[in-house]
């Protein structure tokens, strides 16, 4: 049976894996830049795994396919984005060649689109981030069995993605959260200010994290000054993120709250991952029914 929530929310070395999966987020981020930026604001990330679900068959769907259409109506029904962002979202992924036409000979109408290479290995490399997570948390091996087949990545995506989408869990884990994921950027800077963490004493109202550079975080994540500010002021207001010499002066500080919604936010999507790799892989892929 895979793990719950409860379990995750209960295990510090969860959320120290955690943390090391922020990091991997951002490790990814700085290889590069253009296709991370496809999981640095939540929409964006919906819209993708959307996108990658669509291609090889979304559970209960009547057919496989992706082509702008349909791909649009999707995320417009599933309230992930307007149908304007919707297709401006295809046409960058087209621009930067993470998807590409392919040829139809059923239909000559409904031009066909496909991931490239490189967005099916970075979307791979999302996925292994979390399957070795589980693994190192329960003694798995999850990550051997999906590199040892490679029809279990298509397999296990779109589950993942129809969880992700009906899961108010993973959509809306809270104000805080929601403030930096719909933002430009803002997911990056989430996991970055997360992933500063060193040790997280649950019963703390906060936890320190250092001083920050505003400079720093405005050059890695491509945001503007005023952008930045709007959204730590904004997180401030909130009581969720502060400084101990206000305005961003001397050491940072992150609130009990924001980091539970956090926390909250990855256990519902490690769930997910669990959930959708024991429907592929079989119950075996895991080696014990709790945590280490």
């Amino acid at each position: 049976m895979p793990h719950r929530v409860e379990d995750f929310l209960e295990s510090d070395a969860f959320f120290v894996a955690v943390l090391h999966c922020a990091r991997e987020m951002l490790a990814i981020y700085r290889e590069s830049p253009r296709i991370a930026s496809i999981f640095a604001a939540q929409q964006r990330w919906l819209m993708a795994h959307a996108g990658f679900a669509l291609h090889f068959g979304y559970p209960g769907e009547p057919k496989l396919g992706l082509y702008s259409g349909r791909f649009i109506a999707f995320v417009v029904a599933n309230k992930i984005a307007s149908r304007n962002t919707a297709a401006a979202f295809i046409q960058e992924m087209l621009a930067y060649r993470f998807l590409r036409p392919v040829e139809s000979a059923s239909d000559k109408r409904t031009r066909l689109l496909e991931p490239t290479e490189t967005a099916q290995e970075h979307f791979f490399r999302w996925l292994a981030t979390h399957l070795f997570i589980l693994d190192s948390l329960d003694g798995g091996n999850r990550l051997d069995r999906i590199n040892a087949d490679p029809s279990a990545f298509r397999k296990m995506q779109p589950l993942i993605s129809k969880a992700i989408i009906d899961s108010d869990a993973v959509r809306d884990p809270g104000a805080t959260y929601n403030l930096f994921n719909w933002a430009n950027s803002g997911g990056l800077i989430m996991d970055y200010l997360m992933s500063r963490i060193d040790t997280f004493d649950r019963r703390s109202d906060r936890v320190d994290i250092g001083p920050l550079s505003l400079k720093d975080i405005r050059d890695q994540f491509m945001i503007s000054n005023t952008h930045l500010k709007r959204l730590l002021t904004q997180a401030s207001e909130m009581g969720s993120v502060g400084w101990t010499q206000p305005p961003y002066k001397g050491d940072t500080w992150l609130s009990q709250g924001f980091v539970m919604e956090y926390w909250g936010y990855q256990a519902a999507k490690f769930v997910v991952v669990d959930a959708a790799a024991e429907a592929v892989l079989g119950p075996a892929a895991r080696k014990t029914a709790s945590l280490r």
